[in-house]
């Protein structure tokens, strides 16, 4: 397993923006179910399809007070396993989360969740990440710690939200990625690093009863970086990632 996936979804997004859309249950409870298509499914900055596109799923409880909990899934694909001459075993990722998005004033939030990750067919790679979010006056920071059964990530990220002209939606985010181990080498294994930074600027549209964005995303690792990482020196470069979702 190259490294811990995370929920690729903004949960504080959902809760606070996606209710109106949501199936009420009663006045206390909320059942929002988004599935999703993405041309690749990227988790910080490095793809989890070998580059090709996805089908997720998620679906989210939500109460009134701010908690929900939910699971979350898509496809994967890892390509060659060298080390033990096969194909990886799974090719689906689900996670099962739960936490509490806490609306402090009209500008200021505050998200928090732990999100449960597997990978049927190869549970050796299941762990978990605590994710923290602040959200003020359209600028978001956070961090997110990750656990598995050999290895431990912390990833540090901040962006921006806001509104342009003609209903377009703009994101940009900058993430730091420290898997606590040297992991990243150079082409002759001479030099090693343990962390790395991606970006992403989205733009988003909602556009016949459907929310559709395109993303530019990069990571300052090398060719060579990439492939003593993930096996492949192609899915940690730049790409456009074109992607479009229905919240019912």
């Amino acid at each position: 397993m190259r490294t811990p996936q995370r929920l690729a979804l903004a949960i504080a997004a959902l809760t606070c923006s996606l209710q109106a859309s949501a199936i009420e249950l009663n006045d206390q409870f909320s059942l929002i179910i988004t599935p999703a298509l993405t041309s690749d499914f990227r988790t910080n900055g490095i793809s989890q399809t070998l580059g090709d596109p996805a089908a997720q799923l998620n679906v989210m409880l939500s109460h009134v007070s701010g908690a929900y909990l939910g699971a979350w899934t898509s496809n994967v694909e890892y390509g060659y396993d060298w080390e033990n001459d096969d194909d990886y075993g799974t090719r689906q990722e689900v996670d099962y989360y739960a936490g509490y998005y806490w609306q402090i004033t009209d500008d200021v939030s505050l998200d928090g969740y732990y999100n449960k990750f597997t990978y049927p067919g190869e549970s050796q790679f299941n762990g978990a990440d605590i994710y923290l979010t602040l959200n003020a006056y359209s600028f978001f920071i956070g961090g997110k710690h990750s656990a598995g059964s050999d290895e431990t990530q912390f990833t540090s990220y901040v962006g921006y939200r806001t509104e342009l002209p003609l209903e377009f939606g703009l994101e940009l985010r900058y993430e730091n990625v420290d898997q606590k181990d040297d992991v990243f080498f150079n082409a002759d294994y001479t030099k090693a690093s343990q962390d790395y930074n991606d970006w992403e600027v989205k733009l988003t549209r909602e556009l016949f009863g459907a929310s559709w964005s395109l993303s530019y995303v990069d990571t300052d690792l090398s060719d060579a970086e990439c492939a003593s990482f993930s096996g492949y020196d192609d899915l940690c470069s730049a790409g456009a990632i074109a992607s479009v979702s229905k919240t019912f």
